[in-house]
């Protein structure tokens, strides 16, 4: 792949932006999203926080706040492609669904597995109470219907190497009909951000499909997003991921981020895609 397509993750879900400089409100995540298109994103993937003052570091399955956040970004970023989150623990899909049918995106994060979801703090205790991040496939076949009612691509989160086999089996099952991989590293009871292992799942995917990496973590990710960029992944961080520039420090926003980014993709002797490029590209 000559061509590296940067994808922009603008904030996350659960951190507290009175703490750390994610963008909460449409016009916040419109400024965010300029600077990150400015330094060579393509794609913004989108979580839609709840908008009331002082909760802002919560989740909104309303489908009018995803409106407003996303055609913001779209006004501010011509030609953005939009890759819209969909994430819940649980069975009930109704809001993640709703949003895909208010704002149409082009791409969604289709989570194709589950995973005991943990992290623990260094005198043993968990950092929050041991939960499952649950995706059986009855739930991930509900949310494939959903997006392709909506005209949506799925990116398949992959948590761990039993996931990204998975995803094969969805597409001979006719649960879909391509796919696009997403590798979850960093995540403390998932795959690890190691080079030496990305190099062996990205064999492991359905020949000839396009896939990137979220990495999670410190500036120990970086030599990794260098690898990815090198073996011809697609390329993703933002303040969803991380908070950490290459040297360490933190950044100041998500523009620095993916002007790292495409400094890796450079190194590897890529291009950076134009939004037009990424689209023909998926």
């Amino acid at each position: 792949m000559d061509k590296a397509i940067l994808t922009c993750a603008l904030t996350g879900v659960l951190t507290n932006p009175k703490q750390h400089p994610v963008p909460v409100s449409a016009a916040e995540m419109a400024r965010s999203a300029r600077e990150a298109y400015d330094a060579g994103a393509s794609i913004m993937h989108v979580h839609f926080r709840a908008q009331a003052e002082g909760l802002g570091q919560l989740r909104s399955g309303d489908p009018e706040v995803a409106f407003e956040v996303t055609e913001a970004s779209r006004a501010a970023c011509p030609g953005v492609i939009i890759n819209q989150t969909t994430g819940v623990v649980g069975p009930d899909i109704s809001g993640p669904v709703a949003c895909l049918r208010r704002i149409m995106p082009e791409i969604a994060a289709c989570n194709a597995g589950t995973l005991n979801y943990l992290k623990i703090r260094q005198d043993g205790s968990w950092a929050w109470p041991p939960m499952v991040f649950d995706n059986p496939v009855e739930k991930i076949k509900a949310m494939l219907d959903a997006m392709a009612e909506t005209g949506t691509v799925p990116e398949f989160e992959c948590f761990d190497v039993g996931i990204v086999r998975s995803v094969g089996m969805y597409v001979k099952n006719k649960l879909c009909s391509s796919a696009e991989y997403n590798f979850v590293m960093g995540v403390e009871s998932g795959m690890p951000a190691d080079a030496r292992l990305l190099e062996l799942i990205a064999g492991y995917r359905l020949p000839g499909s396009l896939w990137q990496t979220t990495l999670i973590g410190r500036q120990e990710i970086w030599p990794v997003h260098q690898r990815a960029a090198e073996l011809g992944g697609m390329l993703r961080t933002g303040l969803e991921d991380t908070f950490y520039l290459p040297n360490g420090e933190r950044a100041s926003g998500n523009g620095p981020l993916i002007e790292a980014l495409a400094r890796c993709a450079e190194r590897a002797g890529r291009t950076v895609a134009s939004p037009a490029e990424a689209r023909a590209m998926l």
